[in-house]
């Protein structure tokens, strides 16, 4: 049942017993997408794709109310990503208040709760899992159409306690098309099948270069084979996205390119990319 209340915090159901349990019961019940991105390694762009997966949503015509989660604990990027700074304000509720990046898309990430952000988080597993416990009970997302979660890479603790604090949530696998990449994406479907998480697709990132020159594409890291191993594994395939060299520079300023009006290979994938989360959502 949804929490028709304005403040989880103060909902009567959940203050009952005040436990971290019924107040993920609380905001989650106000979420109508979880969408977990994830990758089998690091360097494959997903703290990218899970960036503009959101600000497209946010965008996208009148636009979805879109929550982003960092947790990517020991290297969280999203703040930089969106030129992001300050830290995290807290009401008197003790309810953790996103950053606001535009009306309808709202950022919570470790490092925006860090004094120092040079320092190295050395965290265990059952710390970690109370860290994500506490951003999904404590942080006020209200009503949204969408939360995307930015994992770290790999099938560790993070992206174990999401299977089990969000068992609703569809994973969203990310890779590159060489090999060595698709490896690790083999492991993070075969996870997802293990723990019970629901797939909602595999998109491959980096998957050429259009030449700013002449327009020719260029296969850096090969290319076709993250849709080879999604008909292998079974799963959709939601897409290719083109490397762009103004995406990293976009990230590296804290504006991502989708803020402007250019019309690129990468701009019209991200839009083809949140067109099949959509269809595979049933968000129409």
């Amino acid at each position: 049942m949804k929490c028709d209340q304005k403040s989880c915090a103060t909902c009567p159901s959940a203050a009952q017993k005040r436990s971290k349990e019924d107040l993920i019961e609380c905001r989650l019940s106000r979420i109508r997408n979880k969408v977990l991105v994830m990758s089998g390694k690091g360097g494959v762009g997903k703290s990218s794709i899970a960036s503009y997966l959101a600000l497209g949503l946010a965008i996208r015509q009148k636009g979805f109310q879109v929550g982003l989660l960092d947790i990517d604990l020991h290297g969280p990027s999203i703040p930089k990503m969106f030129g992001l700074n300050g830290r995290l304000n807290i009401t008197a509720e003790r309810e953790i208040l996103p950053h606001e990046y535009r009306p309808n898309l709202r950022i919570v990430s470790i490092e925006s709760m860090l004094e120092d952000t040079d320092s190295a988080i050395i965290w265990r597993g059952p710390l970690k899992h109370g860290v994500i416990q506490q951003f999904l009970a404590d942080c006020r997302w209200d009503d949204l159409d969408f939360l995307v979660i930015d994992s770290p890479p790999g099938t560790g603790d993070e992206a174990l306690s999401i299977s089990r604090l969000i068992p609703d949530a569809k994973a969203l696998i990310v890779t590159t098309p060489q090999e060595v990449a698709l490896a690790d994406v083999r492991k993070s479907i075969n996870f997802c099948r293990k723990v019970g998480l629901e797939i909602l697709g595999l998109v491959e990132n980096m998957s050429g270069l259009f030449c700013p020159h002449c327009d020719q594409f260029i296969p850096i890291f090969r290319t076709g084979g993250g849709r080879k191993t999604s008909e292998a594994m079974k799963v959709e395939f939601l897409g290719e996205l083109p490397f762009d060299p103004e995406v990293v520079e976009g990230g590296d300023r804290g504006s991502p390119v989708l803020n402007g009006d250019s019309d690129t290979p990468f701009v019209r994938a991200v839009g083809e990319l949140i067109e099949a989360v959509l269809k595979r959502v049933k968000a129409y």
